[in-house]
């Protein structure tokens, strides 16, 4: 693994530790030598995991006293801009097409292999949506991280917290890939290929046409949602009439 891609492994590692409250905010993470003892890494690349927290707001760097948590923000949305879904998807197109084309330029061999798996368990029937959800998100996240890019990583993770933290999107999201999974697991299936034969151009083709078709189903489900809730309207106010009918 390069030098580069380490550093970014250990601040994933670190964040997923804040996230999960071993380091509340506030806290004090541990000493340089004791975090390169515990992930089995030079302090070298500790130092350089945390100057990345610190740049994506997870932690501060103080100078003689150490590094401490950063409290996350309480507004309700992380905050977030108020966008909607498809806000959110035409923002994925963008950021994660050109994520996927950097990555195909970078693989190796255990790389793909690490997306292969992620790419097959999203084919399977039995997952629930939880687990898929799940899959979808970490086969996305690591093609960011494999882009080699840590700014281009950092903003696909925003969009994902973004994806899962503001209600209004993750209501849309939610409903559309309960209904669609056979189209996400052929689509992540594609992009893995294009990814697999090292290609940018193809691999940022099939990303981009995963958000399209994707789109093109919000579109669709919001559609038919405005269609119900007229019928349901109609239905009440016929109600409403017949009964002021029968007086």
């Amino acid at each position: 693994m390069s030098a580069n891609r380490l550093y970014q492994t250990i601040a994933a590692k670190l964040r997923k530790l804040i996230e999960d409250g071993e380091f509340p905010p506030g806290a004090r993470l541990p000493g340089e030598r004791e975090l390169a003892e515990r992930f089995g890494v030079s302090r070298v690349t500790v130092r350089e995991a945390e100057i990345a927290l610190e740049a994506q707001g997870w932690i501060a760097i103080r100078i003689g006293s150490g590094v401490y948590v950063k409290p996350r923000p309480l507004d309700g949305q992380g905050g977030f801009p108020d966008v909607s879904a498809f806000d959110l998807t035409a923002a994925r197109a963008v950021f994660e097409a050109e994520a996927a084309a950097l990555a195909a330029g970078n693989l190796d061999d255990a790389d793909i292999a690490e997306l292969r798996v992620l790419a097959e368990a999203l084919c399977r029937r039995d997952l629930t949506d939880a687990e898929a959800g799940d899959f979808d998100r970490r086969f996305h996240l690591t093609i960011a991280r494999l882009s080699g890019n840590p700014v281009v990583e950092y903003f696909v993770q925003q969009i994902w917290r973004m994806r899962s933290d503001l209600p209004r999107v993750a209501e849309v999201y939610s409903r559309v890939c309960h209904d669609d999974g056979a189209s996400r697991a052929d689509e992540h299936m594609a992009i893995f290929e294009a990814l697999a034969s090292r290609d940018p151009v193809a691999a940022r083709n099939a990303m981009r046409h995963h958000f399209q078709r994707l789109f093109e189903a919000m579109l669709e489900a919001t559609e038919n949602e405005a269609l119900a809730e007229i019928r349901r309207r109609t239905a009440h106010d016929r109600e409403r009439f017949m009964a002021t009918t029968r007086i």
